[in-house]
């Protein structure tokens, strides 16, 4: 599961300029919900790597229109080639989702804990995911069209089991470069879906403030207790 992103431009930046020298466009967004927009990283036609700004909730080009009934942020990864929603898109038009954390919640005592995931080594995090197009006409006539992402998850690692039972799929910047690559079949990529972590990941636990998506300040990802280390 991953429902929440943290992505603070600088950091994000720091990650980018190392990986392909992009700069990240702002804004800010520490608490990012689904349905809202965040930059993606896509290959072009010619293996350019680009930042571009998609909603996080897949529409399937096919879809008759854009709607939030089936929960399309996330897909697993164990079903991504099979799913009609996925399919394609995990064959020609995967993308690289670059943020500086992400959050969980925990079942602790009774209630649920949240906790703000960030790398301990980098200052962002690369996760895998899948694009589509979708191209319409709305009430008045006009046409348009909605660029939309989902994250891919997996099983969480072992260190992560005590958070939740799911993890986004994380890559290194190798893995980041394949991932994105149209000309790797998806036969090669499959090994990143092993529940595993990247890099060792600190485990923040914060407030119940970062339970509602309209706040986006940076109380959102402040400790409110002692951090663990995920290996």
């Amino acid at each position: 599961m991953c429902g929440r992103l943290h992505v603070c431009a600088a950091d994000v930046t720091e990650l980018l300029q190392e990986f392909a020298e992009l700069i990240h466009p702002g804004p800010d967004n520490l608490n990012a919900a689904p349905t809202e927009d965040i930059a993606v990283l896509v290959a072009d036609a010619d293996g350019a790597v680009q930042l571009r700004l998609m909603r996080w909730w897949l529409t399937p080009s096919w879809a008759q229109q854009p709607s939030t009934r089936y929960s399309m942020f996330n897909a697993k990864s164990e079903t991504a080639a099979t799913l009609p929603s996925f399919r394609e898109p995990y064959k020609r038009q995967r993308c690289v989702v670059p943020v500086s954390g992400f959050y969980e919640w925990a079942r602790r005592q009774g209630h649920k804990q949240a906790y703000f995931l960030r790398s301990v080594e980098n200052t962002g995090l690369l996760l895998a995911g899948l694009w589509d197009r979708w191209q319409g006409v709305d009430d008045a006539g006009q046409s348009h069209s909605i660029d939309s992402f989902t994250i891919l998850t997996t099983g969480a690692s072992p260190s992560m089991q005590a958070l939740h039972h799911r993890q986004p799929v994380l890559l290194d910047q190798s893995g980041a470069r394949r991932w994105l690559d149209p000309n790797i079949a998806t036969a090669e990529l499959e090994h990143y879906f092993a529940p595993q972590l990247v890099t060792s990941i600190e485990a923040r636990p914060v407030s119940s403030w970062v339970n509602n998506a309209r706040n986006k300040d940076l109380r959102c990802a402040q400790a409110i207790a002692e951090s663990v280390v995920l290996n």
